[in-house]
């Protein structure tokens, strides 16, 4: 999906375009402009509410299954390393090794490959933000994006510094989220844990001999598997992001000693002292429903969106005009975004006053362009009969083929 959806179009445009430049945004074929911010806002709180909301149930699933330094580090550059450099045994042993022609041959190959699939991947990157047609005008005329061309070399050397070097002290050094779970974790938040209850006291294993310890054999392989180094036993640490790799283990060892299963698991500190299942807390259901309001709004203002927004305003530095037969007028600047890829054709009308007209500067009717905005002026005139405010209060419905868009509200 993230490699072939910028190939992706709609009506010649793409599927989906995040142009942080131009605050340009397209989102399944739908045109989002700085004017629609409002969206992004609740969306983004939306999103970390959900964050924290499974926080609070299920721990750093996000960190162990979703994150996508965890999804390209495990599922990408590690099993290209162990391709490569073989398992974490044979790793160790290349990097003890004296600098032969194994060693170098190894470590051009593993090296190089991991700068093809950093530049891969923030050219990947790069075509949702500025268009897959524009990238390849990047590479076609790259004389014309000297500087483009220099961020993508620059950030494609950070991601190689990153999956090469600084791994998971991005998850303990960079990313403030691991540091937040300490606020939002309790004790019946599921996560992956050791049960002491049946563990303790651990001890080593020993042939013919009945064991009158707890069922945890001290073999560390919990800890040799974790990528953060730390052993799970001594409890819940800001370097577990739950991968689960010390429950393999574990139940690996478990299953060799014909033992039961799941001494380390997914459970919650509440569930192993008590041995009961997970419960649903007060906590978890306002989370919920705050969840549910905020996603009922942000649905709510995507519904009402208008494709067409307007914005009239009376010239500054202008005085009111007075005309024959007792009438009164002032001068009018708009502007007009059609978020849609239609040419539209736009009418004003005034609403009230009802007794009032609009008359326009130069054109007698307007015509948005697709994905763009017109500007242009109009004179409102009212009787006098209808002034009866220092600023009389305007209403102005915004028409397209018929179709009306919006209203829009001003002064005389």
């Amino acid at each position: 999906v993230l490699f072939t959806t910028p190939f992706i179009s709609i009506d010649g445009h793409p599927l989906i375009l995040l142009n942080i430049f131009e605050r340009k945004f397209i989102l399944f074929g739908i045109a989002f402009w700085p004017q629609d911010f409002f969206l992004f806002v609740f969306a983004m709180i939306t999103f970390i509410m959900f964050i924290i909301l499974f926080t609070v149930i299920f721990g750093r699933i996000w960190c162990g299954w979703a994150c996508p330094q965890t999804i390209f580090l495990e599922m990408v550059f590690r099993r290209i390393e162990y391709w490569i450099d073989g398992d974490s045994n044979q790793q160790k042993a290349l990097a003890r090794s004296p600098w032969n022609t194994d060693k170098i041959i190894k470590r051009f190959t593993k090296y190089s490959v991991f700068i093809l699939v950093s530049l891969l991947i923030v050219n990947t990157f790069a075509a949702y933000i500025i268009s897959i047609n524009t990238l390849k005008d990047f590479y076609i005329n790259p004389g014309n994006h000297i500087v483009g061309h220099l961020a993508i070399f620059i950030i494609s050397g950070l991601f190689f510094g990153v999956y090469t070097r600084f791994r998971e002290q991005v998850c303990l050094v960079v990313c403030p989220y691991g540091r937040l779970q300490g606020v939002l974790l309790d004790k019946n938040t599921l996560m992956v844990s050791y049960d002491k209850v049946r563990g303790e006291p651990r001890g080593k294993i020993h042939k013919n001999k009945e064991r009158s310890i707890g069922d945890c054999v001290d073999c560390l392989q919990c800890l040799q598997v974790c990528p953060g180094g730390i052993d799970i036993r001594n409890g819940s640490q800001l370097e577990c992001i739950n991968c689960t790799a010390c429950i393999d283990a574990c139940n690996s060892m478990m299953e060799r000693l014909n033992m039961p299963k799941g001494l380390i698991r997914y459970d919650s500190e509440y569930g192993i002292v008590n041995k009961t299942k997970f419960r649903f807390t007060a906590r978890i259901i306002a989370y919920t429903v705050v969840l549910i309001v905020l996603f009922g709004v942000f649905t709510t203002l995507l519904a009402i969106r208008s494709d067409v927004q307007a914005t009239v305003l009376r010239t500054s530095g202008m005085m009111y005009q007075t005309l024959p037969d007792n009438k009164v007028s002032n001068l009018y600047t708009y502007q007009i975004i059609n978020k849609t890829f239609k040419n539209l054709p736009v009418q004003l009308r005034l609403v009230e006053p009802a007794e009032g007209e609009i008359k326009w500067v130069g054109k007698e009717s307007i015509s948005v362009s697709q994905d763009s905005l017109a500007e242009g002026e109009f004179f409102i005139i009212l009787p006098q009969s209808e002034i009866k405010y220092t600023k009389t209060p305007l209403k102005i419905d915004l028409y397209s083929n018929g179709k009306f868009m919006s209203h829009i509200k001003t002064s005389f």
